[in-house]
């Protein structure tokens, strides 16, 4: 056999290889939610057909590894990217996401930090064309077959194209960004590291809606989340997204006897690493 057939065969293996691999690359109509393990941080990439959201990324690029993991390899564009709020361990990955992913859409607060990652982030931001959204109270967003609800944060947000302005001496986390995804009767929870007076607000305001699954705030601290809020809300699975041996005694054994007191299902970074959700809108279960 000559050489140049030789090359012939071997280019339409490789392409008969590469087709088929796109093929079952080719996203699915389910809802595919994981926590990805990003060690002490928060980030969650949510995935319905070919619509993908973001929430938080992390302390560093490990972030990076869960998107490509998880994502089919042509696919460079993410829908929509929230940042929770502005503390290194949720948006200091993003720097990251904004280097190598097109973003369509960005939701953050107007409280803003002063630290030089989020000022790269902001400028990032500012440079690629993603639109900016501020998340009022009561906002509704549809993505693909997915529904957004905004229930916090609980602060003027200007009515601007604009990440807003800085706030000083505030705790970001009161001011986290609540969100309750929905797909059918399927309903999820994402509350940032609300504290647990905010949780007393939502609390109040009635926004405490059913769901079948929540993220733990602050990666399971004692203060992450209150006794009253969890019975409301009323969970069947809860995800902590936690470093390894981490300094801080998280996940804290007093959150830890609350979920399983209630007896809901309890899944770990740190035990499993990336954790993947799957539903239909009515039924869901663990990817293995």
């Amino acid at each position: 056999m000559t050489t140049y057939w030789k090359i012939c065969i071997s280019f339409l293996a490789l392409s008969a290889t590469t087709i088929w691999f796109g093929v079952f690359s080719m996203p699915d109509q389910l809802l595919h939610l994981v926590t990805c393990n990003v060690g002490q941080g928060d980030a969650t990439l949510i995935q319905q057909g070919t619509t993908q959201i973001l929430i938080d990324g992390g302390p560093d690029e490990k972030v990076l590894n869960c998107l490509s993991n998880n994502l089919p390899f042509w696919d460079k564009t993410i829908e929509l990217v929230v940042l929770s709020h502005p503390q290194k361990d949720h948006f200091n990955g993003l720097i990251n996401v904004f280097e190598n992913y097109q973003v369509k859409y960005f939701i953050a607060s107007s409280l803003e930090s002063s630290t030089q990652g989020y000022q790269v982030l902001k400028k990032l931001v500012g440079g690629s064309g993603t639109v900016v959204i501020n998340p009022n109270i009561g906002k509704q967003y549809r993505l693909g077959l997915v529904v957004l609800d905004i229930l916090a944060p609980f602060t003027s947000i200007p009515n601007t194209n604009t990440l807003g302005t800085f706030v000083s001496n505030e705790d970001p986390n009161a001011f986290s960004v609540v969100l309750n995804l929905k797909l059918g009767s399927f309903s999820a929870l994402f509350p940032g590291d609300l504290d647990p007076e905010s949780f007393d607000i939502l609390s109040l305001l009635g926004k405490t809606p059913k769901v079948e699954y929540i993220k733990i705030p602050h990666h399971g601290s004692k203060n992450g989340l209150t006794k009253g809020f969890l019975e409301k809300v009323n969970p069947k699975v809860a995800t902590i997204s936690v470093g390894k041996d981490n300094s801080f005694g998280h996940p804290h054994k007093e959150i830890l006897d609350l979920l399983k007191k209630k007896q809901i299902i309890i899944l770990r970074t740190d035990e499993q690493g990336d954790i993947e959700i799957i539903t239909n809108g009515k039924k869901w279960w663990l990817k293995s």
